[in-house]
């Protein structure tokens, strides 16, 4: 088979899929694979074996009685992709504010398992950094400032699964590859609610980061600034601080207040 069959057949199989996903979306009901082969145009064999494989990636789930429904993993997709367009639509005027008035590149990242997912970015002006991180991209939560945001609103024993999974491998010298010194970052970031990434992603880059809430006071997302190291300056936890705390209130979190 030709490169060119080939990347057919795939395409084929992919339009075959989204066409049983949509006639699934179409019925509130679990649909037999009769149904959904009369709905498609497919071969009932081929529309079983897509099925298959769309069940093995919880795509699809089927029930005991043989019939189908879409899967959770299309909820975990939409809710992640629902959150990063509520959060980033929000916290784009904040975060452009802030660039205007300090110059650097804001960052906006949610978290993903093990990694920080970059969801929105501002910058232009005179902030001449070279991009490390484009929005999409994902990085360690171990290397970036604002991954440590995610890490230190963990247990410990989920800190060492973490670094028990990804080994925490680095980038640069000066990345945190060894448990006991990822601990004792974390440590002050728990104290202060500001993390920091000294050159850990990248030679002459540093970040600072501070978290933003839900409604619910668990963390949604994280915020940072980048700057190269020679132009990067501790006065600007206040208004980093004060730009995170204005995105969680237009989010709905509401500090508690004592009893």
């Amino acid at each position: 088979m030709s490169a060119q069959q080939e990347s057919k057949g795939s395409i084929q199989v992919i339009e075959r899929m989204m066409s049983l996903l949509d006639a699934l979306s179409e019925n509130s009901e679990p649909a037999t694979l009769k149904v959904l082969a009369q709905r498609t145009g497919l071969h009932p064999s081929t529309a079983h074996r897509i099925l298959g494989v769309m069940c093995h990636t919880r795509l699809v789930r089927r029930h005991g009685n043989g019939a189908y429904t879409l899967g959770m993993r299309l909820l975990e997709l939409g809710s992640i992709v629902k959150s990063r367009i509520e959060i980033g639509a929000i916290a784009r005027p904040f975060m452009q504010a802030l660039h205007k008035e300090i110059g650097e590149v804001i960052n906006l990242a949610i978290r993903d398992r093990d990694e920080v997912v970059y969801v929105e970015r501002t910058s232009g002006g005179q902030s001449l950094v070279r991009v490390v991180y484009l929005v999409g991209s994902r990085a360690p939560l171990h290397l970036t400032s604002l991954g440590k945001l995610f890490l230190a609103a963990d247990t410990p024993e989920e800190v060492h699964a973490y670094a028990e999974r990804t080994g925490l491998p680095g980038k640069t010298f000066y990345s945190l590859t060894h448990l006991e010194a990822l601990e004792n970052d974390l440590d002050k970031v728990r104290s202060t609610g500001i993390a920091y990434d000294v050159e850990e992603a990248e030679i002459g880059l540093r970040c600072i980061a501070t978290p933003i809430f839900d409604s619910e006071g668990e963390i949604a997302a994280g915020l940072s600034i980048s700057a190269p190291t020679d132009r990067q300056r501790y006065d600007w936890e206040l208004e980093l601080k004060r730009t995170a705390d204005a995105i969680s209130y237009a989010i709905g979190y509401r500090p508690r207040t004592p009893a």
